[in-house]
């Protein structure tokens, strides 16, 4: 892969000596060498030849792969003006997870001319160091047979986010090439950009694009691919809105076959420098907090800005009032959870901490640079999704075992400057007061304010670190992170250790200032589900979702004409989109009570006539969706009918055989989450091996019961896990085997119910 005659020369400006490849850390002083491996855009067959050193700088390593051998020093950067197309690439930082940013250029003689050469850096690329070899990132179409549904619906949920803003910068065209369009373990991932012709692609061609992946995909989701590309080629789903929308209850779906393992570790330190600490964390500093069993997990850093006492009360202050608001917001049941409408919600807290402290900036009459503030980044974990929020320039980083990647961009001047496409990155950051922030909390008004909010799918184990300045200065995690923080995703080291190795960093490389660290561990147990996902194609999306893109950093940023990544169009009423997310609970037990009382006016009918079990939401409004919305037991409802497909103990030597049929009576919100979202109470009313209902009060009927074993109940109370594992749900087309003239009657069952 390298040539062993080149060297690495350190970045240190007070050593810069020169050190094999294979080394991480200088010989001479210790300070870790990046490899900076870029991709070239070039139109010829190559760059150049592998072993060849361009500008005395850059090894080649491939045909368009080149590594840069002087890292410390700045490369090369042109006029902005007389490369237009460059300035696609600025404007798309904030989705640099996915579109590479730019290094620098490359001028290289080419006869009596000079042709200029593009230099990206992170392109999607396969290094393992121990063998010295490198590869490009798989192909999506070529890894997609491979990956499971989970992971393929993600890489779809991925692209559909991207669609929009690379179509206001003209590139849209990137995300049906197959040879650009790269996956890097969950992430999707371009090698470049590539520019539209005359016209941009529109929805339909994406659709053809992803009708070719209909034939590989896992059979869990091969018809829902096939469906929604279907939908877009013939212009069912019109919107990137929609689709992501569509996408969004796919993987929910999918979700339900994914558990969850979370834990979390903070850290704060005054540092050798500082008289006080102003920074501040949740958990506590030095808590270990793990999920389950706690229902909850959330990670909070702070750093304090403001003089005498004036950082430490900000920057508490706004932990205090966030953990009560998301306290609140996490009540819900996972299953009732509009992902838009809790970034709004996360996007208020931050608003009303907002508030708490310039009020209190007011009342003590503080102005200008006397006025106390903080930054913010926080990390809530939700089934399968990881939801980020933050504002100022602390940090969040994630990382897998393929990479680490800060999924955050600071709220300073350089930033500013890039997503304007003015100064390419590298470049900004070398300007005077480019690390000055644009927007802190407690500044002024919150409607002055701009918190960035995102998602993300995870589908597997992964540490987010959220950090303040103190540690993520000059580079200090993009340094330490495999040594450091990748040994936790291999068994090789423990979160608590770790964070305060992270500290010890700061200090001693760092040191100017407070550090505070936050690791959270997602750990996933996954399993390919036996279900089929179909794909609800619905007029308009209910799950409309919000990228970090979407909201703007700095209020120039929202008035400016050249600010082009703008995802997501304002199209749903107002009203909608604030609709309070703790209202939802109260309306479900007002529509389930409703649905309960109608099942018992059916049940005490004198007309004799057995009740119609289907789903009154099916039935009431037939026009609200085009295709019904199928059964599943996300959606279960009173009067429908599901089959055990395995033996259910219920304790007490009582059990439920399998093929036993129950009939819902309701559905409820579980007081003990732990043990599954919702609880179900249900009558027993057949098993297969007899087809007579169990418990009713018709003499004539006996009950198959298994030897040795209690009667059974005639109602039973379980709680989601166990419908998820061992219940089917019944189509409506299918005899329902619950139909009987006598009912029995609806209690709640007590000490025979599972917890």
């Amino acid at each position: 892969m390298e040539n062993d005659a080149a060297t690495l020369y350190c970045p240190n400006e007070n050593c810069q000596a020169a050190n094999p490849l294979t080394h991480k850390f200088c010989q001479r002083c210790s300070t870790p060498l990046p490899k900076n491996y870029l991709w070239a855009v070039v139109d010829s067959p190559s760059v150049g030849s592998p072993g060849e050193i361009l500008a005395d700088r850059y090894l080649i390593l491939d045909k368009f792969v080149l590594l840069d051998t002087k890292p410390g020093l700045l490369a090369l950067t042109p006029e902005l003006d007389n490369l237009q197309p460059l300035k696609a690439y600025l404007r798309l930082i904030p989705y640099r997870l996915h579109v590479p940013q730019v290094y620098g250029v490359l001028f290289v003689a080419d006869g009596s001319s000079h042709r200029e050469i593009l230099l990206l850096e992170k392109p999607p690329l396969l290094v393992d160091d121990t063998i010295q070899q490198l590869h490009l990132g798989s192909e999506l179409t070529t890894a997609w047979r491979d990956a499971t549904s989970m992971r393929q619906l993600n890489w779809l949920w991925q692209i559909a986010h991207l669609w929009q803003p690379l179509v206001s910068e003209g590139v849209a065209s990137s995300l049906l090439d197959s040879y650009v369009l790269r996956v890097e373990g969950s992430l999707v991932r371009l090698l470049e950009l590539r520019f539209d012709s005359t016209t941009s692609p529109e929805l339909p061609q994406l659709g053809e694009f992803w009708q070719q992946l209909v034939s590989t995909a896992k059979p869990a989701i091969a018809e829902f691919v096939d469906r929604v590309s279907l939908a877009l080629i013939q212009g069912e789903i019109n919107s990137t809105d929609q689709l992501v929308g569509v996408l969004d209850r796919g993987l929910a779906g999918l979700g339900r076959s994914q558990t969850p393992t979370i834990q979390i570790i903070t850290k704060t330190d005054t540092g050798p420098s500082r008289q006080r600490n102003e920074d501040a964390c949740s958990p506590p500093s030095g808590t270990l907090v793990s999920k389950p069993p706690q229902p909850t997990a959330l990670a909070i850093v702070c750093d304090g800005i403001g003089g005498h006492e004036g950082g430490s009360v900000a920057s508490n202050l706004a932990i205090e009032t966030i953990q009560q608001q998301v306290q609140q917001l996490t009540k819900v049941p996972y299953d009732h959870i509009d992902p838009s409408l809790l970034l709004n919600d996360l996007d208020k807290a931050v608003a009303m901490a907002n508030d708490k402290i310039s009020q209190r900036n007011d009342g003590e009459n503080r102005q200008g640079r006397q006025r106390m503030g903080t930054t913010l980044v926080m990390a809530l974990p939700v089934a399968h999704e990881m939801y980020i929020t933050h504002v100022g320039d602390s940090r969040a980083y994630w990382i897998t075992r393929h990479g680490c990647y800060q999924v955050t961009l600071d709220d300073d001047v350089a930033s500013r400057e890039v997503r304007l496409g003015y100064a390419i990155y590298r470049e900004a950051v070398q300007q005077s007061a480019a690390g000055s922030l644009v927007q802190a909390l407690g500044m002024g008004s919150s409607t002055s304010l701009h918190p960035t909010s995102g998602r993300f799918m995870l589908d597997e184990d992964a540490v987010f670190l959220l950090t303040s300045d103190g540690l993520s200065d000059f580079d200090r995690v993009e340094e330490y992170w495999e040594t450091e923080i990748l040994p936790i995703l291999i068994g090789e080291a423990n979160i608590a250790t770790v964070a305060d190795r992270l500290v010890e960093i700061a200090n001693t490389k760092n040191g100017h200032d407070n550090v505070t660290v936050a690791l959270v561990h997602y750990q996933v147990q996954y399993w390919e589900p036996e279900i089929t996902i179909q794909a609800v194609i619905s007029q308009s999306s209910s799950a409309k979702t919000v990228d970090f893109a979407s909201r703007a950093t700095d209020a120039t940023l929202l008035g400016s004409p050249n600010h082009k990544t703008q995802v997501i169009p304002d199209t749903e009423p107002a009203r909608t989109r604030q609709f309070p997310l703790q209202w939802i609970v109260p309306l479900i037990f007002v529509v389930a009570a409703g649905f309960l009382g109608l099942f018992v006016k059916q049940l005490r009918s004198p007309s004799g006539v057995s009740p119609i079990f289907s789903n009154p939401l099916q039935t009431q409004n037939p026009t609200i969706e085009a295709t019904p919305t199928p059964r599943s037991l996300a959606n279960l409802s009173p009067g429908w009918v599901i089959k055990t497909n395995n033996d259910i103990s219920l304790g007490n030597n009582q059990s439920l055989p399998r093929g036993t049929f129950l009939e819902v009576i309701e559905k409820k919100s579980n007081p003990n989450p732990a043990s599954g979202s919702f609880l179900v109470s249900m009558r027993v009313c057949a098993n297969k091996s007899t087809q007579t209902p169990a418990n009713t009060n018709n003499p004539a009927v006996t009950n198959s019961v298994p030897p040795n074993s209690k009667p059974l109940p005639a109602t039973v109370l379980l709680n989601s896990s166990q419908v998820n594992r061992f219940g089917v749900v019944l189509q409506s087309d299918v005899p329902n085997p619950c139909r009987t003239v006598t009912q029995p009657p609806v209690t709640e069952p007590s000490d025979t119910s599972p917890t």
